[in-house]
């Protein structure tokens, strides 16, 4: 029953009305009959809430992909599936050497494929980790590359809205390519053909992305636009250089509070030029980034700090080249680099781990992997006190012995924690206390569950996208503070 019903949210209605094209529309990407036995599955490249993708050898032929494979329940059961179908629409159309291919889909009763190109190179975090950092050649070369990269994206109406090392993959050889369309936005005058039923949310405060690229704009709930990846390609750059993130701190507020105060401090050994451009990346206004000015791209690729690139020829360059992966396993790594005996059972488990924070031991990973909060809507101010700040802030199931309802739990700098009921905007519980650590304490279940613990009761939650431990840290902050 759920996979017939997923089945008709997926399914293409050529005769609906779309200004868009969206009739004689054909995937270029087509939908086959395989099945996942068809695959030798290695090892796992990143998960998500509801996916995890995987290296993937086609047994007939030998084609190595990276196949993204997502969990049918949870897309359903978390009303997903708009941004699962847009992401694969979008992949479907764009064609640049500078974002990963989508080759083909398959389903079964568990699970959605994409079988996208495999970048055996990594993700560009990974470089900046083994490196400590990168050189300004290093990254004037990766940072022209996904701006090329996203000035064909803005071309086609589309905001990736999650520009990040993470999502940043490089070839064998090198050279860099965007992944990771699942926040995509498109414009009102896209050139993608969007099909009914598959569109992202229309609501402009709706917080996408990660904590610490995410523009000042959208925490203040503004609709979103091309200036967002800007701002994210101004942090990704400045962490190439540095091997940290701009806004680096101890937690998601803290770090939203640097970014609206635009707290940057740069390292003296940035030189001016890069500084420069970083410093006009990140501007508070998206409007005077470069990139989204009267001139478009023009201003960005005739900055000083891209001096002599030969932006016709990028693609024809020698990128710089690959530090290998440590020998030792890491915390990233183990236990999946088996390649033929990784366990298909394990697919559409989403209790498996996530980038939760503990996924790197470096300090730059434990931040640049928070996992993204779901909004910093305006709306949920009007359940703090004058001067109170929210330090974390999330959708989660309050679950009870027979029934669980969704709330958002709110955690302020007061401290206290607030619940409330997202649809009637009502507080549903209060829960104030010292920081005493006798008065509160968490317990973390599992990776999404956690119990709330005060002398007169026990409350217990689930955060889908398994931040647990996150909100254990986050307390517990407090409570030493």
């Amino acid at each position: 029953m759920m996979e017939q019903e997923l089945d008709s949210k997926l399914r293409i209605d050529k005769s609906s009305p779309n200004p868009q094209r969206s009739k004689n529309f054909a995937f270029r990407a087509p939908q086959e009959n395989f099945t996942i036995q068809d695959f030798e599955l290695g090892k796992i490249y990143g998960v998500g809430s509801y996916s995890k993708v995987v290296r993937a050898k086609k047994k007939d032929t030998g084609n190595v992909y990276a196949l993204k494979i997502m969990d049918k329940k949870f897309i359903t059961k978390e009303n997903k599936t708009a941004y699962v179908k847009l992401e694969r629409i979008v992949l479907d159309q764009l064609d640049h050497p500078g974002i990963v291919r989508l080759f083909f889909t398959f389903q079964d009763t568990f699970s959605l494929y994409m079988a996208l190109e495999s970048c055996e190179g990594g993700e560009l975090f990974d470089q900046i980790t083994r490196k400590g950092r990168l050189s300004e050649d290093e990254a004037r070369f990766y940072a022209a590359e996904v701006a090329d990269a996203l000035e064909y994206i803005h071309s086609m109406g589309l905001i990736h809205r999650d520009i990040k090392p993470e999502n940043l993959l490089l070839t064998a050889d090198g050279h860099i390519k965007i992944a990771d369309f699942g926040s995509v936005k498109p414009m009102q005058d896209s050139r993608i053909t969007v099909l009914p039923n598959a569109a992202s949310d229309d609501k402009a405060c709706t917080f996408v992305g990660t904590a610490a690229y995410v523009p000042p704009e959208v925490l203040n709930s503004s609709p979103a636009t091309f200036g967002n990846d800007l701002w994210a390609l101004g942090c990704t750059l400045y962490q190439m250089l540095s091997g940290t993130s701009p806004f680096k701190d101890a937690s998601e507020w803290l770090i939203f509070q640097r970014i609206i105060a635009r707290d940057i401090r740069f390292p003296n050994y940035f030189s001016n030029e890069a500084r420069d451009l970083i410093d006009q990346l990140l501007d508070i206004d998206p409007r005077r980034r470069p990139g989204a000015v009267p001139d478009g791209y023009a201003s960005l690729k005739n900055h000083p700090f891209f001096t002599g690139l030969d932006w016709d020829n990028l693609r024809l360059q020698t990128p710089p080249r690959l530090a290998a992966e440590p020998k030792a396993h890491s915390t990233r790594s183990s236990g999946e680099d088996q390649d033929s005996s990784w366990n298909p059972s394990h697919i559409g488990d989403s209790s498996a781990r996530t980038n939760d924070g503990n996924s790197s031991s470096s300090e730059a990973g434990s931040i640049t992997r928070l996992a993204s909060i779901d909004s910093f809507d305006s709306k949920w101010k009007q359940f703090l006190d004058p001067g109170e700040s929210v330090l974390m802030i999330s959708n989660v199931k309050k679950i009870q012995k027979l029934t669980s309802k969704k709330v958002q739990l709110i955690l302020t700098n007061k401290p206290k924690l607030i619940y409330v009921d997202p649809s009637k905007l009502v507080v549903k519980g209060n829960i104030i206390w010292s920081d005493n650590s006798n008065d509160l304490s968490i317990q973390v279940i599992s990776p999404s569950q956690f119990k709330i613990c005060t002398p007169k009761k026990v409350m217990s939650f689930e955060d889908a996208k398994q931040r647990a431990m996150q909100w254990k840290k986050a307390i517990e902050a407090l409570q030493n503070r």
